[in-house]
């Protein structure tokens, strides 16, 4: 398993080896000890979700309260999907800070996105698919989204992007600031100093 530290410090991107024969192949998406040697703990699962997206499709940017947030660790089965993390964490070194890794069965790769971090996907082909293991369950109070086309994320210029009614109403960045929406840095700092212990 490669791994690689995304530029928002704790995201991680996770590609694996893939052992191809003539059956077909076998290749371990998620690997424990890989794992818990990149980000300092284990990954506890709570739920997993399954969407199924047409092209241009973004879902996010999502993220919980913390604590407890969720953290996600999300790869593409089918199709093709540009993934986008943003740090939204007040007081953060790297606070507005997004980054991207493209993820396709192809490539096999997962990312890990930690609690307290925006998270949004788009779409590249019909028919693409994500599968999310998620720390914590669904909880519709603690559920936030800001707006993805409000923060100078660089959406594919020939995709169209298709968002849902929650998402375009969503707040920007600036306003979820303003309104005291958004994770502190020090509480998902003191989270995962739990989570490690």
């Amino acid at each position: 398993m490669q791994v690689r530290e995304l530029k928002i410090p704790g995201t991680f991107e996770f590609s694996p080896s893939v052992f191809p024969d003539s059956r077909g192949l076998f290749v371990s998406p998620f690997q424990e000890h890989a794992f818990v040697e990149a980000v300092g703990h284990g990954l506890r699962i709570a739920q997993t979700n399954h969407s199924e997206s047409r092209r241009g499709v973004i879902r996010g940017v999502h993220y919980a309260e913390v604590p407890p947030g969720q953290s996600k660790y999300v790869n593409c089965p089918r199709g093709r999907l540009l993934d986008v993390m943003v740090d939204i964490r007040v007081g953060s070194p790297t606070f507005g800070v997004w980054d991207t890794v493209e993820l396709s069965p192809s490539a096999f790769n997962s990312v890990y996105v930690p609690e307290g971090i925006g998270h949004a996907l788009m779409a590249l082909e019909d028919d693409t698919v994500t599968s999310y293991l998620c720390s914590e369950g669904y909880n519709p109070k603690a559920e936030r989204a800001l707006n993805p086309l409000s923060m100078g994320i660089p959406w594919p210029t020939d995709v169209t992007p298709l968002l849902s009614p929650k998402d375009e109403a969503a707040p920007s960045l600036d306003e979820a600031l303003a309104t005291g929406l958004l994770p502190s840095y020090a509480e998902c700092m003191a989270w995962y100093a739990k989570l490690r212990s």
